[in-house]
């Protein structure tokens, strides 16, 4: 019988964290929450170490220290606060497993911090291996640990993958020969994309869409951030570039559709035409506990597919000339170096913005062009390259917005 799997949650208010909470609340017995972080959020954060009995909370933001502190006391919980305490609880001696589902580039530290520790990590953030890739994967393959993708869409590739007995490069422990050869069979990594709100709007001027029009997602449930890449499509452009990460497969090699009904997660077609798919219900649960309960599955109260109820599935080729942030995420990975993590850096930047009212939704696409056109690329192949990197995009990207409508 598979031993209890002991879990580290970092952005455990966040949604993905609250899921992950939600699954480990069905798994008792197969998982156990030793450690949680956030930015903020207090309050929430010690309810959650109370409800699930945790000794240990990290809060990122040191003012908050002291508010954590008077509630987490009276329960007997450690806090730690600053920066470095997301590092110190993804190293906690008794996890073997470490939940990133923080913001953005703050969690390359505390992932490559739990690579070291020996933990292996259930992956939500995609900016870890957009802008730093190669160096969180050759620190996995040094230390032997694994990456395991919690996103949907990298999940569902993850299971397809396997089911021709091939291990995907996230988990292996080296790159035999045979395991090579596999790759090559593959044609094909293909991702879909709700397409986001305004995937039925040809008509929509998108030079007048609100913030509170592209913050209405049809589908999914999410934050402000990872909602608003959604109505550009530029998560699709991040998730390419993990997805070549996590599979070592080549990004001319992966593809996206757009298909509404976010039932199929995505798909892998091999070099002798066939394809397979992954299909659930719409719920972060579902890859969230594949990766926690890997390579076990284990029945639990959650919605099952019912495809005659779906009825029709559709797919589409997306439109890149309405929604450039695709096609500059893939010309971004080709070129390499740095320029994915500027890349990174300047969506966030650019997505602020907007969400501000200071640009408009297609100045989110231009602004991110502007700064790339700009960057000197140099090698990736140190974290202060990398911290270099996306430190230069924001201030570009600032000093980038007054020319940006």
């Amino acid at each position: 019988m598979r031993m209890v799997r002991n879990i580290v949650i970092l952005g455990s208010t966040g949604s993905i964290g609250e899921s992950t909470l939600q699954v480990a609340c069905a798994l008792p017995d197969q998982i156990r929450v030793v450690g949680l972080a956030a930015r903020k959020n207090v309050a929430k954060l010690v309810e959650q170490a109370i409800r699930f009995h945790v000794r240990t909370i990290a809060v990122e933001d040191e003012s908050r220290w002291e508010e954590a502190r008077a509630l987490a006391r009276p329960h007997g919980i450690n806090v730690l606060s600053g920066r470095e305490s997301l590092c110190e609880i993804a190293s906690l001696s008794e996890a073997d497993t470490v939940v990133c589902a923080v913001v953005g580039l703050a969690g390359l530290r505390p992932v490559l911090a739990a690579i070291e520790s020996g933990k292996d990590v259930a992956l939500a953030t995609k900016e870890v291996l957009v802008s730093s890739g190669d160096l969180v994967m050759r620190r996995r393959a040094e230390a032997g640990v694994r990456i395991l993708p919690i996103d949907s869409e990298h999940s569902a590739l993850f299971q397809c993958l396997q089911s021709g007995a091939w291990m995907p490069a996230c988990v292996r422990e080296a790159a035999a020969p045979a395991e090579i050869m596999a790759e090559n069979r593959i044609a094909r990594l293909i991702l879909t994309a709700s397409g986001g709100p305004f995937r039925n709007r040809s008509d929509l001027d998108l030079d007048s869409v609100t913030p509170e029009q592209a913050l209405c997602h049809p589908n999914w449930r999410m934050g402000k951030k990872v909602t608003i890449d959604s109505a550009t499509m530029m998560n699709k452009g991040l998730e390419i570039l993990e997805a070549h990460e996590l599979f070592n497969i080549p990004v001319s090699r992966i593809g996206v559709l757009v298909h509404p009904q976010s039932i199929v997660h995505s798909l892998v077609e091999f070099r002798d035409g066939n394809l397979l798919a992954q299909l659930s219900q719409p719920d972060m649960r579902f890859p969230i506990q594949f990766a926690l309960t890997w390579p076990e599955r284990h029945e639990v109260a959650m919605p099952k597919l019912n495809l005659a109820e779906v009825g029709q599935l559709s797919f589409s080729e997306p439109d890149e000339s309405r929604f450039p942030c695709l096609r500059l995420a893939r010309e971004a990975m080709v070129t390499g170096g740095t320029l994915p993590a500027v890349m990174n850096a300047a969506d966030e930047i650019a997505v602020d913005a907007f969400l501000q009212g200071r640009i408009r939704f297609t100045g989110i696409g231009r602004l991110i062009e502007t700064v790339l056109s700009r960057h000197e690329v140099l090698p990736c192949d140190s974290f202060d390259a990398v911290f270099a990197a996306d430190a230069w995009a924001r201030r570009e990207a600032v000093r980038s917005l007054l020319m940006i409508s």
